[in-house]
């Protein structure tokens, strides 16, 4: 009993020893259960984010594990691998993570191939894959969670206007980033200045961000988020926004002689 009990504290410590060194060749690494949604049947597995990319592995479910323990042959399990630059778009919210691929889907007429993960594992949330992520990609990196370390210079109460129903919160401009903060599932968004392409207004009680977000109902296009505005902007914290945005696309000549000579002092 005693040697039964000795060789499992070998193997426990093997395969503690084997994750360690594991983490330390990849860097962090960050797992979550998740089901796969598919169009006939949907799958449970596993997402792995590490520093090169994200990893799905689909596992057996408790009636496949049964008729395996019964000595059937276990099924063949789906499994894929990204690397980030081979991500045309990774989208995430606290509750769901979707990849687009480069890769085109045939029989229909083309339209990139999409990977969709929902969360099972209880007390998980992607809002810590929100943190590992923002850090490794760039344009193509949308964060439907709303930044709670952001530093907002202003806010106001907001409505976000939607195609048959948008809902209502707080946009917070930073220093280094926009965060709308909502309590309607997917439509929170953090934003930093590199993702938005540009932002407009047509009067005081409105606000228009174009990011760089694929916008479903134009193909490959960019994403528009309209805002109706409960509170009055005002003009120079819209005009310190835009050339805050502008100055990264050589738009520095915009600067006034005042902010100029400032800057040199």
């Amino acid at each position: 009993m005693e040697h039964r009990s000795q060789k499992a504290t070998i193997r426990i410590l093997s395969l503690a020893i084997a994750l360690a060194l594991s983490t330390t060749a990849w860097g962090q690494v960050l797992q979550f259960e998740v089901r796969h949604e598919r169009a006939l049947k949907d799958h449970p597995g596993r997402v792995t984010l590490d520093a090169r990319g994200v990893q799905y592995q689909q596992v057996l479910t408790a009636k496949q594990q049964a008729k395996v323990s019964k000595g059937k042959k276990p099924p063949k399990l789906e499994s894929a691998r990204w690397e980030y630059q081979d991500i045309q778009q990774l989208w995430v919210s606290p509750e769901k993570l979707v990849i687009v691929t480069y890769e085109d889907r045939k029989w229909l007429l083309g339209i990139d191939k999409e990977f969709e993960f929902y969360l099972t594992g209880k007390g998980q949330s992607f809002t810590a894959a929100y943190d590992f992520l923002k850090e490794k990609l760039d344009q193509r990196f949308v964060a439907a969670v709303a930044d709670p370390k952001v530093e907002a210079l202003w806010e106001t109460p907001a409505k976000l206007l939607g195609t048959l129903q948008g809902s209502e919160g707080v946009l917070q401009v930073g220093t280094d980033r926009i965060v709308y903060k909502t309590d309607k599932k997917g439509q929170s968004r953090t934003w930093r200045l590199e993702d938005i392409e540009n932002v407009s207004t047509s009067g005081p009680f409105q606000l228009t961000l174009t990011t760089y977000e694929r916008a479903k109902t134009h193909y490959g296009s960019m994403k528009g988020f309209n805002f109706q505005l409960k509170q009055k902007l005002d003009e120079k914290r819209f005009d310190l926004l835009w050339k805050r945005l502008n100055r990264g696309k050589g738009l520095g000549f915009l600067t006034s002689i005042q902010e100029r000579n400032q800057t040199s002092q």
